[in-house]
């Protein structure tokens, strides 16, 4: 039972390329925090991106990163965010294939792991603008492997396409709600 454990920074970022890419990020981030181990902190802008790596020709990512308090050990944590990906429909059959929904563990506090299961912090997390500039807009003060997210991100090669969700009035994938 983990409702005695101090409570633990995570950050998480959520992307999604297939369906209806604004309604999955905001029901997941609902679902995430719909437990009383996990408590929700602060909550990123969401950025358009274009698939870094997988296979050619996918649609285009929406992501954005939230910040947690949770009481879940890095492990429960993570058993907590592939049960909202499956709730969503995620499948994996192609490695960094299209998919409704992604949630990944970036931080867990200052934890470290070499672990296959999870690595921490996440070991691509310093190269990507879709994870680095939503987390550096949220909180412009986080730093990540000793460095500044905001410097990071703007040395990330996937920054020059990265453009602001927000403010698109509507979406090709479906209507808004």
């Amino acid at each position: 039972m983990s409702g005695n454990r101090q409570l633990t920074r995570a950050i998480l970022a959520l992307g999604s390329n297939l369906g209806e890419r604004r309604g999955t990020l905001s029901a997941a981030v609902g679902d995430l925090v719909d437990r009383p181990e996990v408590r929700l902190v602060d909550v990123s802008p969401v950025v358009s991106t274009k698939a870094v790596g997988g296979p050619p020709g996918q649609p285009d990512f929406l992501n954005m990163v939230i910040a947690v308090d949770t009481s879940l050990d890095p492990y429960e944590l993570l058993a907590h965010c592939q049960s909202v990906e499956l709730a969503h429909h995620r499948v994996r059959e192609v490695r960094w294939g299209a998919r409704t929904l992604d949630v990944d563990i970036i931080t867990y506090g200052d934890e470290q792991s070499q672990d296959p299961v999870l690595t921490l912090p996440h070991p691509r997390a310093q190269e990507r603008a879709f994870v680095l500039y939503p987390w550096a807009l949220m909180d412009p003060n986080a730093v990540l492997a000793g460095r500044s997210v905001a410097e990071l991100a703007a040395e990330a090669a996937d920054m020059p396409g990265l453009e602001h969700a927000e403010l698109e009035p509507s979406e090709s994938d479906g209507p808004q709600a």
